[in-house]
């Protein structure tokens, strides 16, 4: 897929995400898309290189799928990250 679909598809999914995944995320929509983004490359390199799935063209499913996956990943980890400690 090319770097435009890649961007498309974090915008998109970094929206998902955000409902997706329950709580309180620090950090406004902005920070969500940027995350999305950031996602929707994390998602599509662990689909082809790490698990070998071929994502085919520049608009599937399953490379909106794994942007999503990736998205949310991220979404979590930054949760984790910049949770405060009791």
């Amino acid at each position: 897929m090319s770097i435009l679909s890649w961007i498309i598809f974090g915008l998109i999914a970094g929206a998902i995400a955000k409902a997706l995944h329950p709580g309180k995320d620090p950090g406004g929509w902005i920070v969500t898309i940027l995350i999305g983004i950031a996602g929707a490359f994390v998602g599509g390199w662990i689909g082809t290189q790490v698990l070998g799935v071929a994502i085919d063209g520049n608009w599937s499913f399953k490379g909106f799928a794994f942007a999503i996956g990736g998205a949310i990943l991220l979404l979590w980890i930054y949760s984790m990250v910049t949770r405060k400690r009791a």
